[in-house]
C-alpha cells in the first residue's frame, strides 16, 4: 500500500506543478510599436544640425550569427552627420517584437567580441532627457585599426534594463506579470578618442529622442520616459 500512496502523491505533486507552470505562462502582449508602424519611421531623419543617411557594414545581429539576427523583426541602421562641427554617429536600432527567454537582445558585450572587437570598458551611463532619464550603458569596443565608442540602451516591454542581468531580470518579471513584452536595442556609437565621443554621444542621444515621433516614442524608451519629454 505505502508503494502506491508514494506513487499517487508524487503524481498528485506533478499535476499540481504543471498547473502552477500553466498558469503564470505569459498570455497577454505587451507591444509598445503601434500596429503597422516601423521603427524606420519613429526615428528622426533630421534634427538640429544633425542629417542621417542609409548605412551598412555596422557591427549588427546578422555579423555575431544565425541565431542574433532572427531575435529581430526589424532592424535600421543609419549614419548621422553634424554639418556644424562635423561628427558622425552610427546608429543601430534592432526591434523585436517578442523577447522571451529564447529570443534575448543581443547587446554590444557580447556582439563586439563576437566579431573580433576587445571590450576594454563598459559601464552603466544615466543619460538626462528631457525631464527623466534613460538608464544606458557606456561600453569602449577596440580592434588594432579603431576605438569604437557606444552609448546604447536596450527596453523589454516597459522596463529599461541597465545591465545583462538586469534584462534577465526583466525578462522573468514581465512573464510573472503574465506579459509577451516586445523589446528593442538602440546603439549609438563614435570612432574615435573616448572623451570627446561621449561628448558627442551624449549630446546627440537627447536630441534625437526629442525629435522622434511623438507617437513613437514610446517604442524607443517606454510610456513613462516618453511622457517626460517636451
Amino acid at each position: 500500500m505505502m508503494p502506491r500512496r508514494r506513487d499517487l502523491l508524487i503524481a498528485g505533486l506533478g499535476v499540481g506543478a504543471l498547473a502552477a507552470a500553466e498558469g503564470l505562462r505569459p498570455r497577454r502582449r505587451l507591444v509598445l510599436l503601434k500596429s503597422n508602424a516601423k521603427i524606420e519611421d519613429v526615428l528622426p531623419q533630421s534634427f538640429g544640425a544633425w542629417q542621417a543617411h542609409p548605412s551598412s557594414g555596422l557591427v549588427g545581429p546578422e555579423m555575431a550569427g544565425r541565431l542574433a539576427k532572427t531575435l529581430y523583426s526589424e532592424t535600421v541602421q543609419r549614419t548621422y552627420d553634424d554639418k556644424v562641427t562635423g561628427a558622425t554617429v552610427m546608429l543601430l536600432a534592432a526591434y523585436g517584437d517578442t523577447q522571451s527567454d529564447l529570443l534575448q537582445l543581443h547587446r554590444p558585450e557580447s556582439c563586439y567580441p563576437a566579431v573580433g572587437f576587445t571590450v576594454t570598458l563598459t559601464q552603466p551611463d544615466n543619460v538626462r532627457v528631457g525631464q527623466g532619464v534613460l538608464p544606458a550603458r557606456r561600453v569602449i569596443a577596440q580592434t588594432s585599426e579603431r576605438t569604437e565608442n557606444i552609448l546604447y540602451w536596450t527596453r523589454l516591454g516597459e522596463r529599461i534594463p541597465q545591465s545583462g542581468g538586469q534584462q534577465r531580470d526583466a525578462r522573468l518579471q514581465n512573464a510573472m506579470e503574465g506579459y509577451v513584452a516586445d523589446g528593442i536595442l538602440v546603439r549609438c556609437s563614435v570612432v574615435g578618442e573616448p572623451e570627446e565621443s561621449f561628448k558627442v554621444l551624449r549630446r546627440f542621444v537627447p536630441e534625437m529622442l526629442a525629435a522622434s515621433r511623438k507617437d513613437g516614442r514610446p517604442a524607443l524608451i517606454g510610456t513613462k520616459l516618453s511622457s517626460q519629454i517636451a
